[in-house]
């Protein structure tokens, strides 16, 4: 087989199929020979190897007039192997794309797949001649062609924003209404049964965990075990093959943004930029360290080495304008091609490293403000790495929010009973000012949350002091050791009625506290129902009962407790104001937006946030022409008397919710200011004025 070879274009990168042939163009700027490999339907034989035969601005081209779109492929790259200077070019090893919109096939691990002979003297400094291609995944040209028709994602303001931490496969494997076909697929998420049980939710938005075409560790599969969580991204422009239903390819993901839009569900989108699958320099060669090691990786000052912030063996390089494009790129594909909605950052901190320091105007975040496909996207961080001074919380540019992990460590310390951890409690509340309230970024910046994927779940947090890691076969020493949690008197399972009903307390407690916090909201999957990891608080590589949505075994009280409450929060907007509260009075009257209160009604003063009896708090919000919220915290194990506020508050007040049995709008007669309200312990009582402010 011959195939026509023309010049092409160095731009765009990636393989371009336009109606009548394909053009290739692959960066690479120490390469001194790039090859295109061209494969068989099936990827098992190598049909065509052709040199490109132009080389502009350090970007190797070629058109192909005679490929089609479906063709499958993959590069070969020559260069120097030659370690200490920071290059490992063998073109023995079959490469991935960088800009691939597809993949067909597995990673299967070999010593092949190594650039170096594996267990040879001084390893890595070594050279492997063996052949790959049997063992990677091949790339495949794409017709980017679908029909949104009437698309129309929500857009809805932050402000009204909840987020539902969501795994794609643990989301759907075992429901039993779905056809085993689409199962742990993106067709799965946008069954109607999985998208209606989001809208009895009532949240706004899913935050999918990575979805970009990632591979399992070569030491999980050793032990047989995945990659689960997907936090080993290789392919940034490619979906992960395993979510994708047989017979199908990108636009069945595209399929499921649009189900989810038209069901008022915005898409975000867990992506991981800062590292890549191949590891430290003992990794396998599989695409850029192939391509261009000392492009697209951050080395070390000797550059054998990575220089590494994030944990996972290596770091990209995005002070390189090559590398940087590739990602902007990919983020504008995610959005103008796939109709995304936003993007959480996996250890964003990096992002904005230049070189060891973190800077808010690095040139990654400065590129992403400029860029007109992205104005009004999404944008969440993730604020930290391990690099030095690694935790950047607040430190973020305007347009971003943040995880809040701090806020998180707060929570669960208040409602363990923890001393002093009564102002941790109250700057959450609020929107974590201190953190936020500067450069003119709104309370939605901090994203509040008291579980997520990488940690306990809801009913786990009240159900173990320690973790119970030991199916992940690492002899529990892998996850988090400190967990701010508390088992409520014993480990795990229990029949003791005292101790459960305690558990649920502090469940609802804790979530009315994410519920009624300023902020955006963030849920984790299965939390409304009452999923267990059985204590695992790591389940990175649990791809099985054990990570898994549970349709089957659910709390239904439980859900429908969470229903009236995310309801109660969307209907309030003082619980979900835009602009931070700071006590300040309320424009044309003589009334706080703010009052800090003890049990006593009296207002709170410095010596009280660390004196007030046992963490017990009011908090009372005020806002022109709204009815004023009123809430009471007892994080004690018994019952304590709260006056209700008469300066600066309606006459009377009508319970919302309480949260020590789970009560929504009881069928109780008003209570006037200046009343004793009891407040049962462990518990939280929303209130609200039968008046409004005018």
């Amino acid at each position: 087989m011959s195939m026509r070879v023309q010049s092409g274009l160095p731009h765009p990168l990636g393989a371009t199929w336009d109606g009548s042939g394909v053009n290739f163009a692959l960066y690479s700027a120490n390469a001194t020979k790039v090859e295109l490999c061209l494969f068989d339907r099936k990827g098992r034989r190598e049909i065509e190897r052709i040199t490109l035969p132009e080389y502009t601005h350090e970007v190797w081209h070629a058109y192909l007039p005679d490929v089609r779109a479906g063709q499958l492929y993959g590069y070969r790259v020559h260069g120097p192997y030659a370690p200490h200077e920071g290059h490992r070019f063998n073109p023995s090893k079959l490469l991935i794309d960088p800009y691939a919109k597809a993949l067909q096939g597995d990673l299967r691990w070999h010593d092949a797949c190594y650039g170096y002979r594996v267990g040879s003297h001084r390893q890595d400094l070594s050279f492997d001649r063996r052949d790959n291609a049997r063992f990677v995944p091949k790339c495949v040209v794409i017709d980017p062609a679908y029909t949104w028709s009437s698309d129309h994602p929500p857009r809805r303001p932050w402000a009204e924003t909840i987020i539902y931490e969501a795994h794609v496969k643990g989301m759907t494997a075992g429901h039993p209404d779905l056809p085993d076909g689409i199962r742990g697929t993106f067709a799965g998420l946008a069954d109607p049964h999985v998208i209606e049980h989001l809208q009895k939710i009532g949240v706004t938005a899913v935050e999918l965990m990575p979805v970009q075409s990632f591979f399992d560790d070569h030491f999980l599969v050793e032990r047989g075990q995945k990659n689960y969580w997907g936090y080993n991204t290789l392919c940034f422009h490619a979906l992960a093959e395993r979510y994708i239903s047989p017979g199908h390819g990108a636009d069945e993901f595209k399929f499921m943004v649009k189900r989810l839009h038209e069901a008022g569900i915005e898409v975000i989108m867990d992506v991981v930029y800062n590292h890549t699958a191949e590891g430290n320099h003992l990794g396998p060669t599989l695409s850029f360290r192939g391509i261009d090691n000392a492009s697209y990786y951050f080395l070390a000052e000797n550059p054998r080495y990575y220089f590494d912030t994030t944990g996972c063996g290596n770091t990209m390089n995005l002070r390189n304008q090559r590398v940087l494009q590739m990602v902007m790129d990919s983020l504008r594909y995610w959005v103008t091609e796939c109709h995304i909605d936003g993007f959480r950052f996996d250890l964003a901190t990096q992002l904005g490293r230049e070189y060891d320091e973190f800077d808010s105007s690095a040139i990654f975040f400065d590129t992403i403000a400029q860029d007109p496909a992205l104005q009004g996207i999404r944008l969440i961080a993730e604020p930290w790495d391990i690099g030095p001074d690694g935790y950047q919380l607040g430190n973020f540019p305007p347009g971003w929010a943040e995880w809040n992990g701090m806020y998180r460590d707060n929570i669960r310390d208040y409602w363990r009973g923890e001393a002093h951890a009564l102002p941790g409690l109250a700057t959450g509340l609020l929107g974590s000012a201190s953190q936020f309230d500067e450069r003119g970024r709104r309370t939605w910046a901090s994203v509040n949350f008291v579980t997520a994927h990488d940690g306990f779940t809801l009913r786990d947090l009240w159900s173990y002091n320690e973790k119970h890691n030991e199916d992940n076969l690492e002899n529990n020493q892998d996850g988090h050791d400190h967990n701010h949690s508390w088992n409520c008197g014993e480990e795990g399972p229990t029949d003791n009625p005292e101790v459960t009903q305690l558990r649920n307390r502090l469940r609802r407690a804790t979530l009315t506290t994410l519920m009624v916090s300023h902020g955006t909201p963030m849920m984790l999957m299965g939390d409304e129902v009452g999923r267990t990891q059985g204590g695992n608080n790591n389940a990175y590589c649990q791809d099985n009962e054990i990570g898994w949505f549970s349709w089957t075994d659910n709390d239904e009280e439980f859900f429908a407790f969470v229903q009236q409450l995310v309801a109660m929060r969307a209907s309030r907007p003082l619980l979900q104001p835009d602009k931070f509260f700071h006590g300040q009075l309320i424009e044309g009257t003589d009334v706080h937006n703010v009052r800090w209160l003890r049990p006593d009604a009296q207002v709170m003063q410095t010596e009280d946030w660390t004196a007030v009896q046992g963490g017990c708090i009011a908090l009372m919000l005020n806002g022109k022409k709204q009815r004023a919220v009123l809430l009471l915290f007892n994080p004690t194990a018994e019952s304590v008397g709260f006056q209700l506020p008469v300066e600066q508050a309606p006459a009377k007040w009508r319970v919302l919710l309480e949260t020590g049995e789970g009560r929504f709008e009881p069928d109780e007669p008003a209570v006037a200011s200046g009343e004793t309200f009891n407040v049962a312990g462990r518990s939280v009582i929303v209130l609200e004025g039968m008046e409004i402010l005018r």
